[in-house]
């Protein structure tokens, strides 16, 4: 059967009076009389040659086939009406605010330099980045999108590269390396003093993981300084202190400057990086859309 122009706004018509289970009610609800609403159900019966409401003095509910219509067409009008509000916020400027959950690290290097010319140019964007090194539920907590790094990305999530990958590397002092020497391979480890991790999350001590020619190979280190703050372990070993391992996204200056020199390399592969990560495609509007492309990592 060939679909009319008129069915459409038969069909939602019927819809309606489905829903509402009274004529009266919504013919209110679209805006116009409950005997021209009577008259379009009854037009849609004859052209279907089929009875999809039962009607009464009191009450009005689908037939077994009125049902099964039903069931077609409200997943579709839905997909039609979030369609056309997505379309008509194409034309909209960015505006409202975003919630944003990050490690400390990609806040204050990605997202705030990026963030910041953004709101620059829409003075009706807002963006609210909340630090935190722990892996939180952002549907559960009310965050628009969240920042991690690839591998810890939920595979049911939509995820969008925001920076390089990034490798573990262990660095110490010049002075230290001039004192206790340098490992040559991760089983050196155990002779030296190392500033351990210690996770916000779990609270267990982080294993330094290493890998090469695809042998892995992990190695519990031991040492007198422990912290669950990255800045402190790089703080002891500008210091002296001991070696630390952690990413070298959080290195990278140091090593430059000569503050600390980096050892085995050859045993430290790059992995993903930072990655933008939220639970639902419909995430289209205007502002969240120009914050994923200002983000976007294209190197």
């Amino acid at each position: 059967m060939t679909l009319r122009r008129d069915d459409l706004s038969d069909l939602m018509a019927f819809l309606a009076v489905a829903e509402e289970r009274s004529f009266t009610r919504a013919a209110a609800r679209l805006g116009t009389s409950q005997s021209a609403l009577s008259h379009v159900v009854r037009r849609l019966e004859e052209r279907l040659d089929m009875r999809l409401l039962t009607r009464t003095t009191r009450n009005v509910a689908p037939t077994d086939i009125g049902e099964q219509l039903i069931e077609t067409l409200r997943p579709a009008f839905n997909g039609i009406e979030e369609r056309l509000t997505q379309l008509d916020a194409l034309r909209s400027e960015p505006s409202g605010t975003i919630r944003i959950n990050a490690p400390r690290w990609a806040a204050q290097k990605l997202i705030l330099p990026a963030v910041s010319s953004l709101m620059k140019a829409h003075a009706n964007l807002s963006v609210e980045v909340e630090v935190d090194q722990r892996m939180v539920d952002i549907v559960r907590d009310g965050f628009d999108a969240g920042v991690r790094l690839g591998e810890e990305v939920e595979k049911d999530m939509i995820a969008v590269r925001i920076g390089p990958d990034i490798r573990m590397i262990v660095v110490g002092s010049p002075d230290y390396f001039a004192r206790c020497g340098t490992p040559q391979t991760p089983h050196d480890l155990t002779d030296h003093d190392c500033n351990n991790l210690r996770f916000p999350t779990l609270g267990g001590l982080y294993t330094w993981e290493f890998e090469r020619d695809g042998r892995e190979l992990n190695v519990r280190v031991e040492g007198q300084f422990i912290s669950n703050d990255p800045e402190s372990l790089i703080a002891a070993a500008i210091a002296g202190v001991g070696l630390t391992c952690l990413p070298s996204d959080h290195l990278d200056d140091h090593v430059s400057s000569g503050q600390l020199v980096a050892c085995l390399t050859d045993w430290c592969p790059p992995f993903l990086g930072y990655h933008l990560y939220y639970p639902s495609r419909r995430q289209a509007l205007p502002a969240f859309r120009v914050l994923t492309k200002a983000l976007r990592y294209r190197g």
